[in-house]
């Protein structure tokens, strides 16, 4: 009795973007959920290509260039459609959110801000749907929130104290605290710490500039909610017992 096989296909699918605007370069394969609706996916291409969801046309070429389908109902799921790796989808658009930010020196027809507000196609309009930039007010809070309690976990922190470093998806590392506050080029606020161990990134310093001493590969700057301080005293590591 012949056994019952099923064919498993792979639940994303890898795909070269292209648009129908010459002055917008291709992208780099794009890897998109199988089980995305159309309209979904033209909303991730909006952010993508710079294309408008509500207009753009969507073509699927295949790896000889030969046009395949048209994916023309938004409802239908990516995966219905005969789409594999390495194949092509082109989005077919005016480009007019891509084109308002492209004018360059050429004069340009303004609107009154009444009648831009009301423009469903604008700039402003793709920002203000998707909550970009600072159209997204909690976002904004957000961060703004979250940058004060750093400065205050790191305001904490006493130098010279012992304490154990936690970063999600690394080991538990033990140090002592050698420097708090800004580094050059680092956004936020940072705690240097010496390791005990040679499990650190650099010497105490940062593009050359020094904020404290230790042994190459002994240092690292981590951020101040990674940092819990106590009496962490350091481990005795016997390199001569052997098991």
């Amino acid at each position: 009795m012949m056994a019952d096989y099923k064919v498993i296909t792979p639940d994303f699918v890898n795909l070269h973007i292209s648009t129908s605007n010459s002055d917008i370069p291709s992208f780099n394969d794009k890897r998109f959920p199988k089980d995305t609706t159309i309209a979904d996916l033209k909303a991730k291409l909006e952010l993508i290509t710079g294309g408008s969801s509500a207009t753009m046309q969507l073509e699927g070429y295949s790896k000889d260039n030969k046009l395949i389908c048209t994916l023309s109902d938004d409802s239908a799921q990516l995966g219905q459609y005969p789409l594999e790796d390495g194949m092509r989808l082109h989005v077919v658009d005016k480009f007019s959110i891509k084109n308002e930010l492209d004018f360059g020196n050429v004069p340009k027809f303004e609107l009154s801000d009444e009648l831009y507000a009301n423009k469903a196609d604008s700039l402003r309009a793709f920002l203000m749907r998707n909550k970009l930039g600072h159209y997204n007010e909690d976002n904004i809070q957000n961060k703004e929130k979250l940058k004060k309690e750093e400065q205050e976990i790191c305001e904490a922190v006493v130098l010279g104290s012992r304490c154990k470093v936690e970063i999600a998806g690394a080991a538990t590392r033990l140090g002592c605290v050698m420097f708090k506050g800004k580094v050059e080029g680092l956004d936020g606020f940072w705690i240097g710490v010496k390791y005990d161990e040679p499990l650190g990134k650099n010497d105490g310093s940062v593009k050359g500039k020094r904020y404290f001493e230790c042994p190459m590969n002994y240092g690292a700057f981590v951020k101040p909610q990674n940092v819990l301080c106590g009496d962490f005293p350091e481990e005795d590591y016997d390199l001569n017992e052997e098991i």
